[in-house]
C-alpha cells in the first residue's frame, strides 16, 4: 500500500455494499442495503448521484447492454442508468419471503453469481446461485449470511462466504459447476464481508468490525491488513483505469452508538495500492 485511506464521499450509509468499477462510465457504483439507495461516484469529476430502489438493494453489476444487474429483496432487476428505472426480471426465492439478497459477482463467462440471506440474520436460509442465459441454480445452501462470491484469476476457484460463521469458504470451479467444498480462512478479528481478487491471487475480504481490509494468500494463509480509520468496512473493489485504486465501502450498521467517535461510518473510502486487480466483468443477457 503506498497511502492511507481517504474519505472521498461522507454519506454515512447505513449498510454500504458492493462496489464495482464500471470501466465503461469511468465511474464506480455501490449500494446502500438498509437505505434501498443505490450510489454511483465519477472520479473525474467528483460527481455523486443516487437513486432510490424498491426494496433493499444488495448488488448492481453492469451488463453488457450498459444497463445494471440488481439483486433487489425479492427477485433479480435490470436498472437503467439514463432513466433510473428499476423493472424486475425474475422472482427469486418466493418460498422464502423472510430473505433478502445480499452480494454477487460476474464471472468471465457473463455469469451472475449471488447469494441470499435471512433479512434477521437469525435463521440459516442463505443460499448461493448462478444466473445465466435466463437460467437460475442454486448451488449451496444453509448459510447465515451470505457474501461474495469470487474468482481466482485462474477460475478454478470459487470463495463465498458464510458471514455469520466468520468462515471463507472454497469451492472448486469448472464451468459454472462447483465441487470440494471446503473452509479456506475463519477471521479472528470481525466478521468476513464481502470479497475481491487481486491480479496476483491475493484476496482481499472486508473485515465488519474489524478496521479493514484482510489479505490472504492462494492458500489461505493471512499476510496482510489494510487498516482504515473506521471499524466496519464491507466490501471493496479495485477502480481507476490502472486498477490500482482500492475503493471501500463501510456501514454504521449495528455500531449506531459508535457514530459520535466514527463520524465517518458508513462512508466510501479509497486508497491507491501497488497491485492491480481484476477487470470487472459484464452480465450477459439471455
Amino acid at each position: 500500500m503506498t497511502a492511507e485511506p481517504e474519505l472521498i464521499w461522507d454519506l454515512g450509509a447505513e449498510l454500504g455494499e458492493g462496489p464495482v468499477w464500471d470501466a465503461a462510465r469511468s465511474c464506480l457504483w455501490f449500494v446502500d442495503i438498509k437505505g434501498r439507495r443505490l450510489h454511483r461516484y465519477t472520479p473525474a469529476t467528483g460527481e455523486k448521484a443516487s437513486w432510490d430502489a424498491p426494496d433493499q438493494i444488495g448488488f448492481a453489476l453492469p451488463a453488457e447492454d450498459g444497463s445494471l444487474m440488481c439483486g433487489v429483496r425479492g427477485g433479480l432487476h435490470r436498472f437503467d442508468p439514463a432513466t433510473g428505472g428499476f423493472t424486475l426480471i425474475l422472482p427469486v426465492e418466493e418460498d422464502r419471503p423472510q430473505n433478502r439478497l445480499n452480494d454477487g459477482f460476474v464471472a468471465p463467462d457473463g455469469s451472475l453469481w449471488f447469494g441470499s440471506m435471512d433479512d434477521s440474520e437469525e435463521q440459516k436460509t442463505g443460499a448461493l446461485y448462478r444466473w445465466f442465459e435466463g437460467e437460475l441454480v442454486r448451488h449451496d445452501d444453509g448459510y447465515g449470511v451470505t457474501n461474495g462470491p469470487c474468482l481466482s484469476p485462474d477460475g478454478k476457484t470459487l470463495y463465498h462466504h458464510d458471514t455469520l460463521a466468520k468462515t471463507v469458504l472454497a469451492f472448486d470451479h469448472e464451468a459454472g459447476v462447483l465441487s470440494n467444498r471446503r473452509v479456506f480462512a475463519v477471521t479472528d478479528d470481525g466478521y468476513c464481508d464481502g470479497p475481491t481478487m487481486r491480479a496476483d491471487g491475493v484476496l482481499h475480504v472486508g473485515l465488519f468490525n474489524g478496521w479493514g481490509v484482510g489479505l490472504y494468500s492462494p492458500e489461505g494463509e493471512r499476510i496482510g491488513k489494510i487498516q482504515t480509520p473506521v471499524q466496519t468496512v464491507t466490501k471493496a473493489a479495485f477502480g481507476g483505469a490502472d486498477l490500482q485504486d482500492l475503493y471501500m465501502t463501510t456501514a454504521w450498521l449495528g455500531n449506531a452508538d459508535k457514530r459520535a467517535e466514527q463520524p465517518t461510518l458508513g462512508g466510501l473510502y479509497r486508497v491507491r495500492v501497488e497491485t492491480p486487480g481484476l477487470v470487472q466483468n459484464l452480465i450477459r443477457l439471455p
